[in-house]
Order: C-alpha cells, then structure tokens, then sequence
C-alpha cells in the first residue's frame, strides 16, 4: 500500500475516531474530572471522602452489587439450559427460537417493564392464578421489592447471555462429542468433559456483560421496585436531578466504574490463565 493511499484511508477513519472520542470519552473525562473538583478551591478528594463519612452511599453500592449478582446468577441458570436446547433443534426450529428470543428488542424497555405489573401485581395473572388454586389467602407482594426488580432485570437482560452462548455451541462440532462417546465416555462425563468446557469462555463474556448492565440498570429497577429498592442508578437520579450533587455524583460514578475494570480485568486474567 502507498503512502497516499494510507492517507486517504486514515481521512476516512479519523472523523469516526473523533466522534467516538468526543461522545464516548469527553464525557468520561468531565465525570473522573469533576469528581476531584471543588467548586472555587480546586483539587479535592473530599466527594471521596464524603462516600465514607456516609455509610448510607457504600450500603446502596453494596445493595446494587448483591442484586446484580442474584439477577446474573438466575440468568446463568436460564440461559444456559435455553441455549442448549436451543441448539438441539433443527434449522427451522433454531431460527424460530432465536427470533424469540430477539423479539424483546423490538418491544420498548418500557412496554415490558411495565407488563410485569400486570403479571405480578396484585391482582395480576399470578395472584389471580394463586388465590384460583388455593395456594395462597391474600395476593403474593412481588412488586416493589428485591424480588420483582430481580425478576425484571433476568427477564430484560437474558438475551445478552443466550444469543452469545447459542453462537458458541452451534459452532461446536458434533464430532468431538460423538468421539468421546464412541470411548465409552456417558453423555454427563461428555457434557462436563468436553461441551461445557467448550462453551465456558461465552458463558463467562455472557454473564460479565449481564453483570455489568445489571450495575446500571434505571428503568426496570425504578419501576419495579416502587423507590423501595435503593440501587445505585436511582441514587444516582436523586443526587442529580432532585438535590443536585453532581461531584458526588460523579464520584459515586468513578467507584463504580473501577469496579466494573476490576471485574472486566479479573475476567481476562481468568480466560487467560484458562487458554494457556
């Protein structure tokens, strides 16, 4: 290749690199930025400070960590029997079970948020279908506690662990199964020998890129969890819309931030250690 024609090339790259620096990382920077900033005295680590003097911002940190890693676990234990039945299908069969399973996305996040009300509400089609069969006096609460913003959030973020994982068994070749059977191996050992070895490392980037958006998660937890269930999004909402406090805010964003690289950083330390 030329000189010229690298750069005619990089003239087509660099208004993409620049609208990506601009939208993506400018904002980052103003957010790291003003979590150190004082208004009139410059440096500070005070908005750090005050996390710790406010044990109220690290119970909602921890809160937010302990229903995200429910909402991934119960993910993790859908999804992937989903995935692997999923598989098992034919060509038409796969096609249709995949265009389930996008189909969420063509239907607002605030449709389907709000649909759980109607099937867990109190007088929903759950309760309704309870108290029909006897199993229960009085309506079930559901919604607006940890238990309904769980729900919704493995409901809405479950195609991001299922398509990976689909994409990654489809491409496992049935030979290596059928190897292992033809040495006498059971269909458990060559599950947990060969397949699910296999399908670890999209199982892993899966459940990481649930974990992360479950972190972040506003609209389904605000909904269904009524202003009951504090979570950091909805904290987050408060201190810059109703008080405001955008350097704390800010800080609030930073920590979590560095916690979400620890878990990514974690990740590729693990699925490297493994590939070796």
């Amino acid at each position: 290749m030329t000189r010229s024609a690298s750069f005619k090339g990089a003239g087509y790259v660099v208004p993409l690199l620049v609208v990506m620096f601009i939208a993506f990382n400018v904002p980052i920077a103003y957010m790291l930025g003003l979590s150190f900033w004082e208004k009139g005295g410059g440096f500070t680590l005070e908005h750090y400070a005050g996390l710790f003097k406010a044990p109220v911002y690290l119970r909602v940190l921890a809160n937010t960590m302990r229903i995200a890693l429910i909402a991934t676990l119960a993910n993790v234990l859908i999804g992937y029997p989903l995935a692997l039945w999923m598989r098992g299908l034919g060509s038409r069969g796969r096609m249709v079970a995949v265009a389930l399973v996008v189909l969420p996305f063509w239907v607002s996040l605030l449709v389907r948020t709000y649909a759980w009300i109607v099937v867990l509400g109190n007088g929903g089609l759950v309760n309704r279908g309870l108290q029909w069969l006897g199993l229960t006096d009085a309506p079930v609460a559901f919604l607006y506690n940890e238990l309904g913003v769980t729900i919704g959030m493995a409901n809405v973020l479950l195609p991001f662990l299922v398509l990976p994982l689909f994409a990654a068994m489809i491409r496992i070749d049935d030979r290596l199964l059928q190897a292992a059977a033809s040495m006498g191996a059971p269909p458990r050992t060559i599950f947990w020998k060969v397949f699910f070895p296999l399908t670890l490392p999209a199982l892993a980037a899966g459940t990481l890129l649930v974990f992360i958006l479950c972190l972040g998660f506003y609209v389904t937890p605000a909904i269904l969890g009524g202003g009951r269930v504090p979570m950091i999004s909805n904290l987050l909402d408060t201190l810059i819309n109703q008080i405001p406090r955008w350097e704390q805010a800010s800080a609030i964003s930073t920590l979590l931030l560095i916690a979400t690289l620890l878990i990514f950083a974690a990740y590729r330390w693990f699925d490297r250690k493994a590939s070796a």
